[in-house]
């Protein structure tokens, strides 16, 4: 999760009403006039949108100029999976959603999202009355009148009687407005505003009843072409291309619906003409609303739960919807795209933007290809593509994780891309200076990544995050290793599988630590494990949280500690060393112990008692970090951390149903007790996979698969390659 300024205070909504809230109208709905049913009753929009502020959960107090620390971070608007739109309202530009759930007033809606402190892009907004001079439209709305599900936000503007209805498509925005006045009514396009730096925009008429133009930031241009239901009667556009312009465009006298259709492509104003007419055409609101509602309805239902409590399946389903939302496409209905140097390409797959690899990696990655196999091998490809033509496979953020997406996916059955260019792409990642492994070379001849010390560090002090990417440079070369194995390449197989041990390089076996090393070899000081770094000695974390990371190598981590009784002694104090309330970093939050849950470090840990023979100590973990961690707050729709483009969500869904992806380098999984009597997961070969569990307790007994004993705790991939019936009892 990256630093910026953000959070949130509570507003009053429980998680079950918000998903339910009904507009006067009715308009939460499906088009049917029924309430939605499935997983779609389940499923919640704006689960992950309230705020995390209370100091005893957080483990420490705020400072009192900060709104908070991060939460989830999250978009309650419409989004079809993996879509190149996502319509939201905006509460609040530059934040990392643009949405913060306690605010009360709206000052658009904007028409790309992820919760990253980018992207808003589009921002537009239905007023009344006469032309504000100053240009700052905004309105205040009750959260009665709010209401989401997947597909669909509506919210009533209250300063200007205006029902809002919004849905969408791939790459299209449908918005419904019920104006209560019949006169002076405006749509504001806010074409200078979004969560990047806007460098120039313009927007011209279309015709009686469209318009088109661009937004351009430093980092991308996003074109549109928008229609109006009805003929507009001018278009007033203010300080074109500057940073306080806008445009105005004015509506003729009427009391009908006014809907606006927009399409957007980052290739032109005539491709998003196209997609417009592909994807809506002449189609209305509640036609596009139900294909999104049916879309996320058919994902969704790939795994179906029973047992449970209700609070279980809503985090459940608001869990996997979340799951779904990025990466997201960038290439057209006619399928071109813009790629990395800037030019206009026609390609055979769906190009997509990188994935948050440092943070979904772990988890949301695998998902996708389990559930969407096709889109995962289309983000391979797009990776493919950045890496022919720039020399390299983009990462995101930090590490080299594009490695264990492409290995744990080709063994998962996701084989339908160039694996020998790949790999090659791969190999220059692991071994290159100048690419997406900064200080390869020092990393190459030392075995590690050094620390240079500073007397006295502070959070922001700023070096290499050595031990950190140490730690995931050894992780990413046993990936790399998978794949040189399966291609047979023997020799950089075992060049790649001695450096995945580099972890032990910064074990300081005297201390029990992951910790900084100087350029010769010996420990920085001074040191502190408990004390969190930014991209000093470790990225977004602290030694403790850092310190059991080698999910490749768990048997040879608990030999470094000395063997299990230490190792599991270590693990205790883990999530029993309280918390220094004076250490404060904002993306480090939600703590057991020193155990962090509201960033991704040390995700895997909870699993870690499992190689000392200890699983129920694990599962005690696990589910205590479900129950304290996931719908937060009075009104139960907390997270303690960014949910950084789904990888939060994805701990739980995995979590939830009794398998994890420990090492997202391999193709198994390790089981533990879901929260559910029985899952059932539907795969696209049309096998499925059925999860039961039994016993009287939380403690895991002996696993079964296709009723024989299972030898060890994990299952391979295999099981749902083949389809079958995992057995999970407890004791």
């Amino acid at each position: 999760m990256k630093r910026k300024s953000y959070l949130i205070l509570l507003s009053a909504l429980s998680a079950f009403s918000c998903a339910k809230t009904t507009p006067q109208n009715g308009s939460d709905k499906v088009s049917n006039g029924k309430a939605p049913s499935g997983p779609l009753q389940y499923a919640n929009p704006f689960m992950g949108t309230a705020p995390f502020n209370d100091p005893k959960t957080i483990g420490y107090a705020p400072p009192k100029d900060w709104r908070g620390v991060w939460a989830g971070l999250v978009f309650p608007g419409s989004s079809v999976p993996n879509a190149m739109v996502q319509l939201s309202p905006i509460t609040e530009f530059n934040t990392g959603a643009g949405y913060d759930y306690e605010d009360s007033v709206i000052y658009a809606f904007t028409h790309t999202n992820k919760g990253h402190w980018n992207l808003c892009h589009l921002p537009v907004l239905p007023v009344v009355g006469a032309a504000n001079a100053k240009g700052d439209y905004s309105s205040r709305f009750s959260k009665s009148t709010e209401s989401a599900s997947p597909g669909f936000y509506g919210v009533t503007l209250q300063d200007y009687g205006v029902q809002v209805r919004l849905t969408s498509t791939l790459r299209c925005g449908y918005h419904q407005y019920r104006y209560s006045q019949k006169t002076d009514r405006s749509i504001v396009f806010k074409l200078a505003k979004s969560n990047e730096r806007v460098s120039n925009w313009s927007i011209e008429k279309a015709g009686d009843a469209a318009v088109q133009g661009f937004q351009e930031t430093g980092r991308q241009t996003v074109y549109f072409y928008a229609e109006l239901s009805e003929n507009m009667q001018n278009l007033d556009v203010q300080g074109k291309g500057t940073k306080e312009g806008l445009a105005l465009l004015h509506l003729a006298d009427g009391g009908k619906p006014v809907e606006l259709k927009v399409g957007i492509s980052f290739v032109s104003v005539q491709n998003a003409k196209q997609n417009l007419e592909k994807e809506l055409g002449n189609r209305s609101f509640d036609e596009v609303r139900q294909e999104a509602a049916k879309t996320w309805d058919g994902l969704l239902s790939r795994v179906e739960v029973k047992g449970g409590t209700t609070k279980q399946k809503q985090m459940f389903y608001s869990c996997l919807y979340r799951s779904f939302l990025w990466p997201a496409l960038r290439s057209d209905a006619n399928g071109e795209y813009r790629d990395v140097r800037g030019n206009v390409v026609k390609a055979s797959f769906n190009y997509y933007t990188e994935p948050s690899l440092w943070d979904t990696y772990r988890n949301k990655d695998l998902l996708v290809g389990m559930l969407q196999p096709q889109v995962a091998t289309d983000v391979i490809k797009s990776l493919q593509d950045v890496g022919d033509k720039t020399g390299f496979i983009p990462t995101f953020f930090h590490g080299d994780h594009a490695a264990a997406l492409v290995a744990g996916s080709y063994q998962r059955g996701i084989t339908d891309f160039d694996l020998k260019d790949v790999y090659r792409l791969l190999l220059r990642n692991a071994n290159v200076e100048g690419g997406t492994r900064p200080h390869i070379t020092e990393y190459i001849q030392k075995g590690y990544i050094s620390t240079n010390e500073v007397s006295n560090p502070e959070v922001e002090t700023k070096d290499k995050a050595g031990v950190s990417k140490t730690l995931e440079y050894a992780f990413d070369d046993y990936a790399v290793a998978q794949l040189a194995k399966i291609l047979g390449d023997t020799t950089n197989y075992r060049v790649m599988m001695a450096r995945s041990k580099n972890y032990k390089n910064v074990f300081d076996p005297n201390r029990k630590f992951m910790r900084g090393r100087r350029s010769d070899g010996t420990w920085v000081k001074p040191f502190d494990p408990k004390y969190p770094y930014y991209e000093y000695m470790y990225r977004e974390a602290n030694a403790w949280q850092v310190s059991f990371f080698a999910p490749h190598d768990m048997p040879g981590l608990v030999a470094l500690y000395g063997g299990a009784q230490p190792f599991e002694a270590k693990l205790d104090s883990l999530f029993t060393v309280p918390w220094n309330p004076n250490h404060i970093a904002r993306n480090v939050s939600g703590f057991i112990g020193q155990y962090c849950h509201g960033n991704q470090p040390d995700h895997e840990t909870p699993f870690s008692y499992y190689f000392v023979g200890k699983p129920e100590k694990s599962q005690r973990r696990l589910d205590e970090i479900m129950e304290k961690f996931y719908g937060m707050g009075k009104d139960g729709l907390g997270y303690s951390g960014m949910d950084d483009a789904g990888e939060m969500s994805a701990w739980y869904v995995f979590s939830s149903t009794g398998l994890y992806p420990l090492s997202a380098a391999d193709a198994k999984y390790i089981v533990s007790v879901p929260v559910f009597d029985e899952v059932r997961w539907k795969m696209n070969n049309g096998k499925v996979v059925t999860i039961k569990k039994s016993g009287p307790s939380r403690n895991l007994g002996p696993i079964k698969v296709n009723g024989k004993t299972n030898q060890g705790y994990f299952v391979d991939h295999a099981l749902f390659r083949e389809g079958g019936e995992l057995e999970v009892t407890t004791k």
